[in-house]
């Protein structure tokens, strides 16, 4: 930075991604110095308060190079960032200029941060992996597994995937092994965490998804849980939901009368491909599959990453990153998913032109749902809310919207689907209950919630 005009320039544009306010030297500094390491780099200027006031900071020669030795001391891989020390009305000013670091991730005391926006965002233990994976341009799936051996896969499917190929315009003649080592499923006589998922020979709990027909939040009439390889969990999940779903026969003076599904099968196999490719293996939790009588909820565990919001993800203004490369760049070969990150437009495609409400995608707890409903749900509560769009919330809509289904639900039921405190969900139906939208029928344990249309 050469003069005054320049950071005159730098301090009106504000903090965000690659600038940093500070009004003194501290711990709270050098997490900004490991946050733009782990990201884009940025500048860390000390001399402005919290007001963004130019408050300026007393230093000495021997305090800046203090501090530069803290920073390295207190990062690892140790960071040393370049400095300059400026005058402005009169003002001292000390400017930090932090370089993306090319081997992620960068700690200190333990902890690793990464830039949000204008702040610095503490890492989950799985984002710290997937940090590292990145820098080397791979994901876990990737990755050679000690756990299990190619005896665990099974060859029969293998060759399965290979006969499927080969109706398409694709001609492989390869035995299965070579068609795994072509494919980097296998690498130096060892199994990848991609193989094993893909074509593994017996039940695994790696890949439980839960399967429900809900007739409310707690009564369960049907049941299934599917622990097979990914690929035959597609046609497993897809089987579960068309068993669940209405289908209308219409008849007609043709020779074939149509079908027509209560949601359109096109969307919900590409919801079910999504969640099965991209699901965070890594989790604890299970996926889970909920069918109610007015909306299907589709959990995952593996939220989106901090830098795709989910009007990112429905405007299609984000760079895809699949968290299973190799999964998903296989599973696009044989056919299974067209390109990477054109999946959710053609969910929302499929909707609009069935006429039906429009997905809800949200990230809760440590994963990712998409819920889909029916045009009855939609309906009433659009009637519902009509004649007050300016006072009734999308979060309002939500919560109308699941009480239709479930007059039962509780407020902390609520606030585990819509993803916000307890505290908030009743700030809502208070709201709710004062513009004559809402209303409790019997005691608070023993009653329920009348929407009235």
């Amino acid at each position: 930075m050469k003069n005054s005009i320049q950071i005159k320039e730098l301090i009106n544009t504000g903090e965000g991604e690659k600038l940093e306010f500070k009004s003194n030297f501290n711990n709270e500094l050098i997490e900004s110095v490991v946050a733009f390491a782990n990201t884009k780099g940025g500048k860390i200027i000390i001399g402005i308060n919290q007001n963004n006031e130019l408050s300026g900071v007393q230093v000495n020669p021997e305090s800046v190079q203090n501090w530069i030795n803290e920073i390295k001391q207190k990062t690892s891989p140790s960071i040393i960032p370049d400095v300059e020390i400026l005058t402005l009305s009169d003002k001292t000013f000390v400017i930090f200029s932090v370089q993306e670091y090319p081997v992620k991730p960068v700690a200190t005391r333990g902890k690793y941060f990464k830039r949000v926006a204008n702040s610095n965002h503490l890492l989950h233990i799985s984002e710290v992996v997937n940090l590292h994976l990145q820098t080397f341009n791979t994901s876990w799936d990737f990755h050679i597994t000690n756990q299990f051996k190619i005896e665990d896969i099974s060859l029969v499917k293998v060759q399965r995937t290979i006969d499927l190929i080969n109706q398409t315009e694709t001609r492989i003649n390869d035995d299965p092994i070579t068609f795994l080592i072509k494919n980097d499923l296998v690498r130096g006589g060892l199994l990848t965490n991609a193989a094993f998922l893909l074509f593994v020979h017996k039940d695994t709990v790696l890949t439980t998804i839960e399967l429900g027909r809900f007739q409310s939040d707690t009564v369960i009439k049907d049941s299934h849980r599917t622990k097979s390889d990914v690929l035959s969990q597609i046609e497993e999940v897809m089987d579960f939901v068309k068993k669940h779903i209405n289908k209308e026969v219409i008849i007609t003076d043709k020779a074939r009368n149509i079908q027509k599904w209560q949601y359109p099968l096109e969307a919900i196999r590409e919801i079910i491909s999504n969640m099965i490719i991209h699901r965070d293996y890594r989790s604890s939790s299970d996926s889970i599959v909920k069918i109610f009588d007015e909306r299907i909820e589709f959990y995952n565990p593996g939220r989106l990453p901090d830098t795709i919001t989910i009007e990112d993800l429905k405007s299609n203004n984000y760079k895809s990153t699949p968290r299973n490369k190799l999964i998903a760049d296989f599973c696009k070969s044989v056919g299974l998913i067209e390109k990477y990150g054109s999946g959710i437009q053609r969910i929302l495609k499929y909707f609009s032109e069935s006429q039906l409400p429009s997905p809800d995608f949200r990230n809760i707890s440590d994963g990712f749902m998409v819920t889909i409903f029916t045009d009855k749900s939609s309906k009433v509560t659009d009637k519902v809310t009509d004649k007050v769009t300016d006072k009734v919330t999308d979060k309002q809509k939500e919560i109308i919207r699941i009480m239709l289904a479930n007059k039962f639900v509780t407020t902390a039921e609520l606030s585990a689907k819509i993803g916000i405190s307890q505290r908030k969900i009743k700030q809502n139906i208070s709201k709710l209950k004062e513009a004559k939208i809402l209303g409790r029928v019997g005691s608070a344990k023993g009653g329920y919630w009348e929407v009235f249309q």
